[in-house]
């Protein structure tokens, strides 16, 4: 697989938008484009950046064959300030990124009451949250939850479905399946 096609899958895996990788990385959305569709090619800083905003390793985006083995992940990694900040007002970091071919993609999120910008979501396979800190709401179609520590959701993640949360500060394990 091409540098940039691995790029823009790990970039999709996130759930995120050219603008948002881009902007965190300091690249045009123009550029990133490019990259992600082989019509350029990043220099090496430029390729560190954009493995720092994904939350993976340069080796991960360089790696033709994936890891399929098993994946270690430190603690210190899923504090805020290792966090990848979004536009959207939340932080998150990616567990087990270093995998190719999974079935499963967990995230711990983070996330401040008053900073999330709530805008309905959707995308295929299922999704299970568990909350680790705090308390959220959580919508998921029309019917809404609020959830507090060792509260979790199972649903199909192609319903609309948003956060917004209620504690100063919320942390949340998410797994979405492919």
């Amino acid at each position: 697989m091409e540098l940039g096609h691995r790029i823009r899958q790990i970039r999709l895996e996130q759930n995120r938008t050219l603008e948002d990788v881009a902007g965190q990385c300091g690249l045009t959305k123009s550029f990133l484009s490019k990259i992600e569709t082989g019509k350029s090619v990043p220099t090496v800083s430029s390729l560190m950046n954009i493995a720092d905003a994904l939350g993976v390793k340069v080796s991960v985006l360089l790696d033709d064959e994936g890891f399929s083995g098993t994946v270690f992940t430190e603690a210190i990694c899923l504090d805020e300030e290792h966090m990848i900040k979004t536009d959207k007002g939340y932080s998150f970091c990616g567990i087990a990124m270093e995998r190719r071919n999974k079935n499963m993609q967990p995230y711990i999120f983070h996330a401040k009451k008053g900073e999330v910008l709530t805008q309905g979501l959707s995308h295929e396979g299922e999704e299970f949250v568990y909350v680790l800190e705090g308390q959220v709401k959580y919508r998921v179609g029309s019917q809404e939850y609020l959830l507090k520590k060792g509260d979790s959701l199972y649903f199909d993640s192609l319903l609309e479905h948003e956060l917004d949360p209620v504690s100063d500060v919320v942390r949340f394990l998410a797994v979405f399946s492919k």
